[in-house]
């Protein structure tokens, strides 16, 4: 189980390195023009930030530059919502301290990793839909790479003016619920307390 809660992080940093959404913290949008229209350009500018920044194959990076990268592609993902999700009712009875705690854990793990496979990051985008209601997005696209054509779709929620990806759906596959399953069937053998430490294990192994 171990093993399957870090392979599913491990993967988890790739797919939110191949999402063009690059941007701290969040993405403002102002309020000239339709929200999808403003969000379809905002990722399209992200998307060439960090193609630029990536480059060609082979490309080497400094250590300033990996933590730019790492920085526009975690800052926009709110792991919040995500732990919330994931870790079901256990959320609710963690104090303010401990899911501070654990959020920092879960986002620096996957902060860690999301630079193992750069050439995910210069997979080509096509952007099929983007629907707003409100506070809310929903964006559809298509991921290329080799050859090789992902659905990638994912969820936004806007907050003091600010757009955060809350969800990643991977051909029909939801990763905050994906997580769910994973942390859920760990927590219910182990506990709490030892899902902590195996995130903080693999932090210390980075």
């Amino acid at each position: 189980m171990i093993r399957k809660i870090t392979f599913n992080i491990f993967v988890f940093g790739l797919l939110v390195s191949i999402i063009p959404v690059m941007g701290a913290p969040g993405l403002t949008v102002r309020n000239t023009r339709s929200d999808s229209v403003q969000i379809k350009e905002m990722l399209q500018n992200r998307d060439k930030e960090i193609k630029d920044l990536v480059g060609p194959k082979g490309t080497t990076y400094t250590q300033k530059q990996k933590d730019k990268l790492k920085d526009i592609i975690n800052d926009i993902v709110d792991y919040g919502a995500m732990a919330k999700v994931a870790l079901q009712k256990t959320y609710d009875t963690l104090s303010t301290s401990q899911r501070k705690e654990f959020v920092d854990t879960f986002s620096q793990v996957i902060r860690d990793q999301s630079l193992n496979k750069l050439d995910i990051y210069r997979a080509k985008i096509t952007y099929k839909k983007i629907d707003v209601t409100g506070d809310s997005a929903y964006v559809k696209t298509v991921a290329e790479l080799q050859n090789v054509r992902t659905p990638v779709s994912y969820t936004m929620e806007r907050k003091s003016g600010k757009w955060y990806i809350t969800d990643f759906i991977i051909d029909n596959v939801s990763t905050a619920k994906s997580y769910q399953r994973t942390f859920q069937n760990y927590l219910a053998k182990k506990g709490y307390e030892s899902l902590l430490a195996v995130l903080k294990k693999r932090i210390s192994r980075s």
